[in-house]
């Protein structure tokens, strides 16, 4: 993401109905479990769970929702198999090549978070060339969390900071928490407003640790292959009956 670039949706008019919220994040997690319940191999459950991301951004954009970020491969997964990963990078191209040219007529915009340079060449530039695509789109951004670790995205946003101040650029009594948060990969869109888990699991994995500091958290015992329109309205009605306060009273 290019801070110089900032990603806005356009706001959809929903009348009296509550406001959605403006981010969500979710977690998907589970399509392992999904595949050794019915004794498949993994890869089945990733493909299972591939057609799960569309169904949460239908229900985004029905939503009204104007920021999803899916976490979709984690610095911590290339410790798996070979063969799964393999696996996952296939997935991935396929998806890349067959999708987004769908998305980019539903007046999604793309983009992907993480470290690229783990990723192969022709993957990489799948990416920006879906990016590129869908640049101008804001109906919802669209934000996959690919190669990504939450304490490597601050420890690289610590760097260019230091970096910056080295070269005199920026002061360093001028480095406050918006300067901070601008150099994350996220510095030009709204921190998540919820996060979303599947799975039953309740942890957030190394997952947008600055950008999830106020979020409400929703854990959902539904394993991520199965995750529906249903589960995903569930989470925001959830959302809706929380008290926001961040930090205040509200006596």
């Amino acid at each position: 993401m290019n801070p110089s670039d900032p990603m806005k949706a356009v706001p959809v008019d929903r009348g009296n109905q509550a406001s959605p919220p403006v981010h969500v994040a979710i977690i998907m997690d589970g399509n392992g479990r999904w595949a050794k319940n019915r004794n498949l191999p993994k890869v089945a459950g990733h493909k299972r769970g591939a057609a799960a991301v569309k169904t949460a951004i239908k229900s985004a954009i029905e939503a009204g929702v104007s920021y999803l970020t899916l976490y979709g491969f984690s610095s911590e997964n290339w410790k798996r198999p070979s063969s799964e990963v393999k696996d996952l990078m296939g997935l991935l191209r396929f998806y890349l090549k067959s999708e987004i040219s769908i998305l980019h007529k539903e007046g999604v915009r793309f983009c992907v978070i993480g470290d690229r340079k783990r990723l192969d060449d022709d993957i990489v530039k799948l990416i920006d060339d879906a990016e590129k695509l869908t640049a101008a789109n804001t109906r919802l951004i669209l934000s996959i969390a690919l190669s990504y670790g939450g304490r490597a995205e601050i420890t690289e946003a610590a760097r260019k900071l230091a970096e910056r101040a080295k070269a005199g650029e920026i002061d360093v009594q001028d480095i406050d928490e918006d300067i901070f948060a601008s150099s994350l990969y996220t510095g030009d869109i709204p921190d998540p407003d919820i996060l979303i888990r599947t799975s039953g699991e309740q942890r957030i994995s190394n997952f947008l640790l600055w950008q999830l500091a106020y979020a409400e958290f929703v854990f959902l015992d539904v394993l991520w292959p199965d995750f529906s329109k249903q589960d995903f309205d569930q989470a925001i009605l959830s959302f809706h009956g929380r008290n926001r306060r961040y930090g205040a009273t509200s006596e």
